[in-house]
């Protein structure tokens, strides 16, 4: 039996809302695929949720710089599945000079796109 909700918290007032069949369709499609128990749940997390969703908006030359960023954070990345490969692939492997510089040169990028992302995003 479900336990009995304290008066504040429990849920009295009705909203009506009018859909067609389609946007039914599409809205129970929603609530099954963000595994919500019933479309009230659903609608109560949508309505409430997007008022806590912060806009950031950037100009022209700070989006092409994070553009940049996100392209050197790629490269980092296959840099690092690399490196990471080469170093599983071998039983007993040493890390070696060049491992050794290619990991700072990561280190130092991520540490230069962390900064910049710090800088424009507060």
């Amino acid at each position: 039996m479900r336990p009995k909700l304290p008066e504040h918290e429990k849920r009295t007032e009705l909203v009506k809302l009018l859909l067609t069949k389609e946007e039914k369709l599409r809205l129970d499609s929603l609530v099954r695929t963000g595994r919500f128990g019933c479309r009230s749940d659903y609608l109560r997390f949508a309505i409430f949720r997007r008022s806590n969703i912060k806009t950031v908006l950037f100009d022209q030359e700070t989006k092409e710089l994070l553009q940049k960023t996100d392209w050197e954070l790629n490269r980092i990345g296959v840099n690092l599945n690399q490196l990471s490969k080469r170093i599983n692939s071998f039983t007993g492997y040493n890390v070696g000079d060049n491992d050794r510089q290619l990991l700072g040169q990561a280190f130092d990028r991520m540490t230069q796109c962390l900064a910049f992302l710090q800088k424009h995003l507060r």
